[in-house]
């Protein structure tokens, strides 16, 4: 299909060329976009049903161009036992997706002049004030090089030499915008979400909604749920700035838009985020860059991404900023026996499509 684009569009400028005296000029422009649109949508189509049919897909997955969706699926049950369908307006834990809200949270108190992420955390937090742990600074935490695995622990490495992620680390950063800001974690992130146009999503803490995908392990045949959701987000075991937001398909494309356009953050302070400060090797999608709560692809094609897993709720959120595309997955169940690989297997297939797709569509660009 990828090939029949690449022949295609050729034709398409020859066709827009011709000097016609009777009809109205023929807008290239529009001719080949529209070109483009058909063969994504179709290609989409295609190889990400198969995905859906060969793993029994239970969740959704949108693809968005800017405003334009491309593609689009429900499938499955938000709720087992009552046989609730998942729909369009259904509430997912994301997990890790959620720490960069954190991240953005703490560059929006930057932007007001209350901390800089050179800062050593022990200025903010007591927790922070022992020899270890002295020299930790915000950046180090934003992109886990602080070598902090549990805190209270020893550290994994010396700060700044090396990556290790951690979940405390970005509970630590929660509490520091508390301390800043003199609000709850919980208020500042439905600030931002109303900043952004986000109008399905929340905290775990403040969830009162009734669409919410409850969580389960196992498989759709023999799912067990997953109790205490999604309370149990914001206990020890995970915590709400690592991994306790709630959000939808359509409002995690509002906040792709929203952050990579430079609505949320000033254009020095979005570059700061998105700049890549480590690398790590993720256990499955492989060698990355690690910016401020994203991965980035190392070589093509240039995306920001983030995947989540809190128990029963696998997750992967992705911006490819040259053509902005977003690429959602959302689910609410995980057969953890299996070992996260197999977990993760749709949504590491799906990049794959989209990784090509978007290549592919560069590759085009650049020529034309």
């Amino acid at each position: 299909m990828i090939k029949n684009l690449v022949f295609l569009l050729p034709f398409c400028f020859l066709l827009s060329c011709k000097t016609e005296t009777s009809p109205p000029p023929i807008d290239k422009k529009a001719l080949i976009d529209s070109t483009i649109t058909a063969f994504q949508k179709t290609l989409l189509e295609q190889q990400i049903d198969s995905v859906f049919k060969k793993h029994q897909f239970n969740g959704s997955i949108a693809v968005f161009k800017d405003s334009l969706p491309l593609y689009r699926k429900e499938n499955g049950y938000s709720d087992f036992k009552r046989k609730i369908k998942i729909d369009s307006s259904t509430i997912f834990a994301i997990g890790s997706v959620s720490k960069q809200f954190t991240a953005v949270l703490v560059l929006l108190q930057m932007e007001q002049g209350k901390l800089n992420v050179t800062d050593k955390v022990s200025k903010y937090l007591k927790e922070f004030q022992i020899k270890e742990y002295e020299n930790i600074t915000i950046h180090q935490l934003l992109n886990h090089t602080s070598g902090l695995n549990m805190l209270g622990g020893k550290l994994m490495f010396k700060s700044g030499s090396d990556f290790y992620y951690s979940n405390d680390g970005f509970n630590a950063l929660g509490k520091i915008v508390e301390t800043v800001s003199g609000k709850s974690y919980d208020e500042n992130a439905v600030e931002l979400f109303k900043k952004a146009g986000m109008s399905h999503s929340s905290t775990d803490e403040v969830f009162k909604g009734t669409n919410f995908a409850s969580a389960y392990l196992g498989n759709p045949n023999k799912a067990e749920e997953v109790p205490n959701m999604p309370k149990r987000l914001g206990g020890k075991e995970i915590g709400t700035p690592a991994g306790g937001i709630l959000s939808t398909i359509q409002d995690l494309h509002t906040w792709n838009n929203a952050l990579y356009s430079g609505k949320i953050l000033k254009p020095e302070t979005l570059k700061q985020f998105m700049a890549k400060s480590a690398e790590r090797r993720h256990a499955i999608f492989g060698k990355m860059g690690y910016a401020y709560g994203i991965m980035l692809n190392i070589g093509k094609p240039n995306s920001y991404f983030h995947s989540g897993y809190v128990k029963g709720s696998p997750s992967l959120n992705i911006y490819y900023p040259e053509t902005k595309t977003s690429v959602i997955i959302l689910s609410n169940i995980a057969d953890e026996e299996k070992g996260k690989g197999l977990v993760f297997k749709p949504h590491i297939e799906v990049k794959k499509i989209t990784d090509n797709l978007e290549n592919t569509l560069v590759q085009l660009r650049s020529k034309h």
